[in-house]
């Protein structure tokens, strides 16, 4: 599995991770499997949040993925913004621990922007990275603005990483938020890669690109698809997988090499389109 430095960490990430949002409607069992399932193949970036399922992501299935496999894994989770003033994220960050069965995170992340003030909040990061609980923190769906003003308030080199809505069909971060990234150092973390359900249709012009790629390949379009959205050094991506062969593909998609012409070809099929106002969130 590729490893990359995950912005101003120092630290070596696989550059395919796991998500875990929504995974509380799936199968147990099988979640649990199919996250052990990825720790296997190298899939060491594991994503989470205190938002998922009330908990019961963190609780009932993160923690029997990782359990006995904690050094293997680069663990993050989120608080929700509601919770994020000074003393709120703390809690919040001790309550996670403790549903993970760890004593600590290797990032934690603000979930969205919120209506608490940031200075509050990276105070907070700050003294739970003091108190060895987090060892980096960052931040979710922030656009440049926001991410100049945490910046103004941290300085330097704090930020890890901006983890954002990234898709063939949404490119909106492409404009501003990764050139501000890598400007920066932090890095981009792509979730929901695969659209959330939305993945282009093998009828469509685009999905007719993709699947010609992967045949020339002998991969899937959904292998096509990750390792073009990777294609930047600054930029992971956590795709949620539920089952064992899922986890496979996501895995296989690492080591796929795309030539000039075949990126060329994807980013003409799936055009970033005019920035927007706003950074899309779901």
């Amino acid at each position: 599995m590729e490893k990359r430095v995950f912005g101003n960490t120092g630290v070596a990430v696989p550059v395919i991770g796991q998500g875990t949002w929504q995974m509380e409607d799936d199968n147990a069992e099988a979640a649990v499997r199919a996250l052990r399932a990825g720790l296997d193949l190298g899939l060491t970036h594991l994503d989470t949040a205190e938002l998922y399922g009330q908990g019961q992501v963190e609780e009932a299935l993160v923690a029997k993925a990782i359990e006995g496999r904690r050094e293997e894994v680069y663990l993050v989770s989120k608080v929700m913004p509601s919770n994020a003033t000074r003393r709120g994220t703390v809690a919040a960050c001790e309550r996670s621990l403790k549903r993970l069965g760890t004593d600590h995170l290797d990032c934690y992340l603000l979930h969205w922007p919120g209506s608490h003030p940031l200075e509050g909040t990276v105070e907070a990061f700050e003294e739970l990275v003091a108190a060895g609980k987090i060892r980096s923190w960052g931040v979710s769906n922030f656009g440049v603005e926001d991410l100049e003003e945490v910046l103004a308030l941290a300085g330097k080199g704090r930020i890890a990483c901006n983890q954002v809505l990234y898709h063939l069909e949404e490119r909106a971060i492409e404009h501003a938020v990764i050139p501000w990234c890598e400007a920066q150092g932090v890095a981009v973390v792509a979730y929901s890669p695969f659209g959330n359900g939305q993945f282009p249709s093998p009828t469509s012009a685009g999905g007719k690109v993709l699947a010609s790629i992967a045949k020339a390949h002998g991969v899937t379009p959904f292998q096509v698809a990750l390792q073009f959205l990777v294609r930047r050094p600054s930029v992971f991506a956590i795709p949620k997988a539920s089952n064992a062969a899922h986890v496979r593909d996501n895995a296989s998609a690492a080591s796929l090499k795309l030539t000039e012409d075949e990126l060329q070809r994807i980013d003409a099929a799936f055009p970033k389109g005019d920035e927007p106002d706003e950074l899309p969130v779901i």
